[in-house]
């Protein structure tokens, strides 16, 4: 066992893992925050994405102790500060975004990612960058429209 030290949405956080214990098993198992899923355990689905220092990242292909002395940030960090919804969870909302939910935090955590790196993306680059991020419900319309919408733009531009 290891001690690994980190900040998990603002907070410093401190706990024992074996060397193979996945991030996203500190974070659900070790920490109790549930948000981050697990899909399907292969890096293939991003039920799991988290940001690591900003950037967004599988949680269930890294190891805890490679986010040792990192800022991690879940779906559980994305709300305002007053608890409400963020503006991109918002938009989720708004334009149905969901289906079932479970991609959902994953969806969430890559949409702030891209808006973070390009504030104003076409639908085709919303496209292209939610290809590591898959939804068996929605057709991806909604989310493409959600995330559109988060951006401050017009969600007719995006394809009917």
């Amino acid at each position: 066992m290891a001690k690994v030290s980190m900040s998990v949405n603002g907070k410093p956080v401190t706990g024992e893992v074996e060397g193979r214990t996945l991030l996203v098993q500190f974070l659900r198992e070790g920490l109790g925050l549930t948000g981050t899923h697990v899909g399907c355990d292969t890096s293939q689905c991003g039920a799991c994405v988290v940001h690591v220092d900003g950037r967004a990242v599988k949680a269930c292909a890294i190891f805890a102790a490679e986010a040792e002395g990192a800022e991690v940030t879940t779906i559980e960090g994305m709300a305002d500060a007053d608890g409400s919804l963020s503006t991109i969870q918002q938009a989720f909302q708004d334009h149905h975004g969901l289906q079932c939910g479970f991609c959902t935090p994953g969806m969430v955590m890559s949409a702030a990612a891209l808006l973070a790196e390009n504030p104003k993306p076409s639908e085709a680059e919303v496209r292209d960058y939610l290809e590591g991020n898959l939804c068996r419900c929605t057709g991806y319309h909604n989310i493409v429209k959600a995330i559109m919408a988060a951006s401050g733009q017009d969600v007719a531009i995006a394809a009917e």
